[in-house]
């Protein structure tokens, strides 16, 4: 059993916070303000598709709201995603999205290093997060210059999020689903370190 397998959706209501926090690395990054909305969790998500949708109208939310700590917490979660062709990557999930990343002329992998630090230097805070889908360095080279020529932050904060939760929706696509007390016992999480005094 792989850890990119999910328990059936309709168990998201009952999970621990341990437990939904588990979902969100799986799906999203590992980011400690990422763990701030397993409330959203609340079980009336009739799919991952629903959750995510959530989510994605929640970061929008605070893409929207940016002259409050709200842009400092999203740019938080959107840093958590390896930035595009880095050597080395700790997710395996976005190892295996990126690797026709690695594919390509040493000067293309330049040329994506050199934008990386442009784009971070541009929009200060933020990482470019985009959905690659297969796509090869020259189409996100080119889509990265025309992002960062346009200059403008608040879209810039709306792409990278519906780029994230592209990404998590193609991961929940592709995860396959466990039987609940498989997939606890895989991930070991149980509901009862949640209720045990620290």
């Amino acid at each position: 059993m792989t850890l990119t397998q999910l328990p059936p959706a309709k168990h998201l209501g009952s999970l621990s916070n341990a437990e939904r926090i588990v979902i969100l690395d799986t799906l999203f990054e590992p980011s400690d303000v990422m763990h701030t909305l397993t409330e959203m969790l609340s079980g009336e998500e009739s799919s991952y598709e629903t959750m995510i949708e959530s989510i994605r109208s929640e970061l929008s939310r605070w893409a929207d709201n940016a002259s409050t700590g709200d842009a400092s917490r999203l740019n938080d979660i959107l840093a958590s995603h390896p930035r595009l062709g880095e050597k080395k990557v700790e997710s395996q999930q976005s190892r295996a999205e990126q690797a026709q990343l690695q594919e390509g002329s040493r000067a293309d992998g330049e040329t994506l290093s050199s934008l990386n630090a442009l784009y971070e230097e541009t929009f200060p805070g933020l990482r470019y997060v985009v959905f690659v889908n297969s796509r090869s360095r020259g189409v996100i080279i080119e889509d990265m210059r025309a992002r960062i020529i346009r200059g403008d932050i608040q879209q810039e904060r709306h792409e990278a999020i519906n780029g994230m939760c592209d990404i998590a929706a193609d991961r929940a696509r592709k995860s396959g689903t466990v039987d609940i007390d498989r997939w606890r016992n895989a991930n070991r999480v149980s509901q009862i370190s949640e209720s045990t005094p620290g």
